[in-house]
């Protein structure tokens, strides 16, 4: 038998009625002679209903405690899910991201999977049941419950595919698949039929939510083909694979956008060895992701050093720099969460000059003022004024016109 590892993400699980459906499309792939592990996420919007319910009880949100509560969250689904399946006369079980032996590192919230030990998998699939993991879990060295961080459902996913060396990884979502732009914000983007790790994790990253980030980084490092497709319909999803092309038809695959944006700008840095060291480290201690960083030109010794961050870190980040503004002995500094980060992403750029003056161009005719760039090989992201994301994302669409076939 093959073996299917798919997983079903909040939407797809939010009531008892879709859990229902979605246990009658694991009965069709038990039925075709696959054998099946499911990873489910937390039905809805539970995960914030429970951290809601956890700030009820005061501002001391202990992250270890924090862990032993939003786990309880996709393990009432893994259950329901394994009862429903049993109900319609399939064998299953329903296990625990520990239990499934997903073992992590210790840090709470944000824990990274660290190996797998399958021996219970394998012996349930060995003994005819679909096996229901809950994901976004795991148990660190210390023997407490760890989540992975939103979205982890898809690591979990995938990180079980590559363990158990399963034919097919399908992570069902909301969407039909990969989009070459938003939906809800462009109409006419076009669904990819294909697209390789480096193009999704690069839109993973700089804001397509279709996948987590680092998911796809562990399909890209285990050369797992993970298919993205609907919960609700059967239609054909989008292959996330190796590119097979040697030279990429294609400059610019998809356009991505990300709100979730903060700018600092610090004035006066002194123009030293160690002066960025102690600023950035001084952030990562603080478990702060630094994005775009611009430094400008030295003046006098001095020169002025801007950067994004993600906006939920921002209350945060300001404590941190404001001590380190005078530590360093810089004048000042400046942020805000009126910027928003837009994105063009395609592999065809490392031989196609002049695409990113043509994004450049696309923004321009739209009277959209740049604040910050960052480039790498497949992509050209820019910091515009938040209120201007929805025009830029429509304008660099029609400018690659990504809405044409293939």
């Amino acid at each position: 038998m093959s073996l299917i590892v798919a997983k079903f993400g909040g939407s797809s699980v939010a009531s008892i009625e879709k859990i229902k459906t979605i246990a009658h499309r694991v009965r069709e792939m038990r039925m075709r002679g696959h054998d099946v592990v499911v990873v489910v996420s937390a039905m809805g919007d539970t995960t914030d209903d429970l951290i809601q319910l956890a700030g009820a009880t005061g501002d001391d949100l202990n992250s270890r405690e924090m862990d032993m509560l939003l786990a309880t969250g996709e393990q009432q689904t893994a259950a329901l899910l394994a009862m429903t399946l049993n109900n319609m006369g399939c064998s299953a079980i329903s296990l625990t991201g520990w239990q499934a032996g997903i073992k992590s590192d210790s840090s709470h919230n944000k824990a990274k999977i660290n190996g797998i030990e399958n021996c219970r998998i394998k012996k349930e699939i060995e003994a005819g049941n679909i096996v229901v993991i809950a994901g976004f879990q795991g148990i660190s060295p210390e023997g407490d419950i760890t989540t992975l961080g939103r979205g982890g459902s898809d690591t979990t996913a995938v990180a079980l595919a590559a363990s158990l060396q399963a034919d097919r990884c399908m992570i069902f979502t909301d969407v039909d698949g990969v989009y070459t732009a938003d939906p809800r914000m462009v109409p006419e983007a076009r669904k990819l039929t294909k697209i390789s790790y480096e193009e999704m994790l690069e839109l993973a990253v700089l804001g397509a939510v279709v996948m987590q980030p680092r998911a796809v980084e562990v399909a890209l490092a285990y050369q797992i083909d993970v298919e993205v497709r609907c919960s609700f319909n059967k239609n054909p999803g989008t292959i996330i694979t190796k590119e097979a092309n040697m030279e990429k038809q294609v400059i610019v695959s998809g356009v991505a956008h990300d709100v979730n944006c903060a700018r600092f700008a610090i004035f006066d840095v002194p123009d030293q060895p160690g002066i960025a060291k102690t600023l950035f480290k001084s952030l990562a201690g603080a478990g702060i992701n630094v994005d775009m960083v611009i430094q400008a030109a030295m003046r006098n010794g001095r020169n002025d050093i801007a950067f994004t961050i993600g906006r939920d870190d921002l209350k945060k980040a300001i404590e941190v720099i404001g001590k380190l503004v005078i530590e360093i002995g810089a004048s000042g500094m400046t942020y805000g969460d009126d910027v928003a980060k837009v994105s063009i992403v395609g592999a065809g750029m490392q031989t196609n000059p002049g695409v990113a003056a043509d994004m450049f161009e696309a923004l321009a005719d739209e009277n959209i003022n740049i604040h910050m760039i960052s480039t790498s090989e497949i992509k050209v992201s820019c910091l515009i004024d938040k209120d201007c994301i929805e025009t830029a994302v429509r304008a660099l669409h029609r400018k690659f016109e990504l809405d044409k076939a293939e």
